[in-house]
This record gives C-alpha cells, structure tokens and sequence, in this order.
C-alpha cells in the first residue's frame, strides 16, 4: 500500500542514544501502514545567523526547511534543559520560521512531546515549545501535554517500551493524523 501520510520527526537531543530518537523510532514501528515517519537529523543545523538566512542559506537549513515543506504533520520531541527546550530544537524551529511569514511550518499539524529522566517529564519545556510554535503559526494538535518522566527506565534498545506511554503517545498521533484527514477532506 503506498504511502499516504508522511510524518516529519524532529528530536531536539543530539545524543547518539537520545531518548527522544527512541520515542519516534517507536512511534514509526506502530503506525499504520499507509503512514510514514522520517526521522531529520539536527546535527548539521548552524546556528541561527540572520546574515547567513539570504537567497542561499546553508545547506542543511534548506534540506531541513524542504523536508518539513514536503511533510503533511511534524512531531516533535524535546528534551528539558534548564526549565527550557534543548537550544538544537529552538535553533532548528528558528531557521525553519524563516523568511518571516513564509514559515513552511506555517499552517502545518504539529505534535510535541517531551521526556526526561525527571519525574515531571519535561513539562516547563514543553510550554516554551508551544510558545514557538504559536508564534510560527503551526497548527498544534489539541491533546493533552504529552511528557515521558523518569524516561531512563522506559528505553530499552533504542525504544520506549513502556506501555502506558506508548498508548498515550499513540492517542495524540491518532489525532495528529485526523488533523491531518480533516485538511486534506
């Protein structure tokens, strides 16, 4: 069956074995198959310099900015980092909301997590995501805040393996993809 949705996955961690990668590797495995998930790596993604965002910014940034173009939902996952989202997510959110206006997330069905190895999962930066995204116009599904806590413990070979988190999570794709069916209908 040829793919019908594809799913942008952004993980805000850099880490070789992040968490966050774990979690859209997971939700790439339980999706129907009609749905994709791709996972973009931020690794490549300069800081944000106006002086460089021109008629021919850097290469990972039109690589990045072209995927989420192409992609019919973003999810995106974040780590917690001193009450804030990781400063790669911001950076990468802050080149994608360029040329001011003209943002390709603009418009766009997005869906957010965070997990941390903390019990509260994240939830402070998780609020300074929603922010960005409100301000880059993104479409943000309605769901309950999803957050992993104590998230260590619920990775096991690269995957989120514990149940209660993966059928929640589950439920805001599920959303995500209706989102996605009611703009397309």
């Amino acid at each position: 069956m040829a793919v019908a949705v594809n799913i942008l996955g952004l993980s805000g961690s850099l880490r070789r074995d992040s968490a966050h990668s774990a979690v859209l590797r997971t939700v790439a495995e339980q999706l129907p198959v009609n749905v994709a998930l791709t996972l973009h790596e931020l690794h490549e993604v300069p800081p944000y310099n106006e002086d460089l965002d021109g008629d021919m910014p850097p290469a990972a940034v039109l690589a990045l900015r072209e995927a989420v173009r192409h992609a019919d939902a973003v999810l995106i996952g974040s780590p917690e980092y001193n009450h804030g989202m990781s400063g790669v997510l911001k950076n990468a959110l802050d080149w994608i909301s360029r040329p001011h206006g003209k943002s390709s997330l603009t418009g766009k069905p997005v869906l957010t997590f965070t997990a941390s190895p903390a019990f509260t999962g994240g939830v402070r930066a998780h609020q300074q995501l929603n922010e960005t995204l409100n301000a880059i116009q993104a479409i943000q599904v309605v769901y309950p805040q999803i957050v992993i806590g104590s998230v260590a413990g619920k990775i096991k070979d690269g995957r989120l393996v514990d149940e209660a988190a993966i059928a929640f999570l589950m439920g805001g794709v599920r959303r995500l993809l209706q989102l996605v069916e009611n703009r397309s209908a």
